[in-house]
């Protein structure tokens, strides 16, 4: 595939058009007028690696489902309202279906607004405003004085957990230590000091503080509470546990042809561990803060990075993602790309999100809890097999 790097850096189309901006959308009023839904948060629902139906180490065009413009949400799609924020057209929130849609969230997000270390605006779930930038929470108050907004779909809090820093480490560990005497991430004290008792009462307030940003700006837009509903979804897992990747571990294979380089033991612990205490804080964030919760933990189990029971493109049997029964046999995950070997029309900081298929796949699930409009929640689980709007069947219990 690729040249192995040791340098690793993440950053943390269907139904309709993407993201409309309220100056090109129809005006009502607070809570009056057609339903609007509306997503916040990071990566794992901006659309984040939603060009890409599978990975390819030969044809990037071979799974290229989204094109050169994918990302591009401004109201003329030829650029990015807000630059490396990814709002892609397989974002999960153009449910369809009569229902409007608008994407405010951002790759790299947390709770709080702030510039990341290359310059880019990360919009938080707050207020902040300077000049032309604002936070989250302001352009949903914004938009919802002049439009119905019924649900508001949020992903939050990855990366007040240092995501993308844990993932850096864990490759970085895999390339550099040998597998007679590998050098597991997940005693790291860089690592564990996010999972520290105190760090996970900290992040969880800080998640809790972003949904009640939230009904702030509902209730200054001149909502009342029985007027919306927030759904907080929690994370999905990216990687099978060690016993279950296609790729061995040992040399570099499972990175440099798979993009996925984890030793086994890291790969279980984030399954058993980290994955399990960031959802945990957020589904507690939520059920103090008294909203419905979209739990999506399994929802790309069978579809995941490397896993055994799918393929890259070339392997899989498949052309490419138009051929039938792609989306069963090739990954809902993004590869990991590094920095030394990133190559043609990738962005390193699309690594290790859910791609098109995993966004539509979410997509049919954050429709069935919308219900026709009483929002509910529930656990996403995966089908086989396409939908008439062409999304991986899901079912939500």
């Amino acid at each position: 595939m690729r040249k192995v790097g040791m340098a690793v850096v993440l950053l943390a189309t269907g139904l309709v058009l993407p993201a409309l901006s309220s100056s090109s959308a129809q005006a009502d009023g607070a809570g009056v007028g057609s339903p609007w839904v509306v997503s916040l948060g990071d990566s794992y629902i901006s659309g984040e690696g939603g060009r890409w139906a599978g990975n390819s180490n030969s044809s990037s065009s071979s799974v290229d489902a989204g094109g050169a413009a994918a990302y591009f949400d401004n109201a003329t799609h030829t650029a990015e309202t807000i630059n490396r924020c990814h709002r892609s057209t397989a974002a999960e929130i153009y449910i369809g279906g009569g229902v409007n849609s608008l994407n405010l969230a951002c790759s790299g997000a947390k709770t709080a607004t702030f510039t990341s270390s290359d310059g880019y605006f990360k919009p938080g779930i707050d207020f902040y405003s300077s000049g032309a930038n604002q936070g989250q929470a302001l352009m949903l108050q914004n938009f919802a004085a002049t439009h119905n907004v019924t649900m508001i779909q949020l992903s939050i809090g990855g990366n007040n957990y240092g995501f993308a820093d844990i993932i850096q480490r864990c490759v970085t560990n895999f390339l550099t230590s040998p597998s007679w005497w590998p050098n597991y991430c997940n005693d790291d004290s860089a690592v564990t000091a996010n999972f520290t008792t105190a760090n996970i009462t900290a992040q969880t307030n800080a998640i809790l503080g972003a949904i009640n940003n939230i009904k702030t700006a509902m209730a200054n837009a001149g909502y009342s509470a029985g007027q919306y509903t927030i759904v907080q979804q929690t994370y999905p897992s990216p990687v099978p546990n060690g016993s279950a990747f296609r790729y061995s571990q040992s040399g570099f294979t499972r990175q440099s042809t798979g993009g996925c380089g984890f030793w086994n033991n890291d790969a279980n612990w984030a399954n058993s561990t980290a994955l399990v205490k960031i959802n945990n804080s957020v589904k507690s964030a939520a059920a103090t803060a008294g909203v419905k919760v979209l739990d999506l933990a399994a929802a790309f189990n069978g579809r995941r990075l490397c896993e055994n029971t799918v393929n890259l493109m070339e392997k899989s049997g498949k052309a490419n993602w138009t051929v039938a029964g792609a989306a069963d046999s090739t990954e809902w995950i993004a590869q990991i790309r590094t920095l030394s070997t990133v190559f043609g029309p990738y962005y390193v900081q699309e690594s290790l999100h859910p791609n098109w298929w995993g966004e539509k796949a979410i997509r049919n699930c954050v429709r069935q809890a919308y219900n026709a409009g009483v929002p509910k929640g529930g656990v996403c689980n995966r089908g086989t097999g396409l939908n008439a709007n062409g999304e991986p069947n899901m079912t939500l219990v």
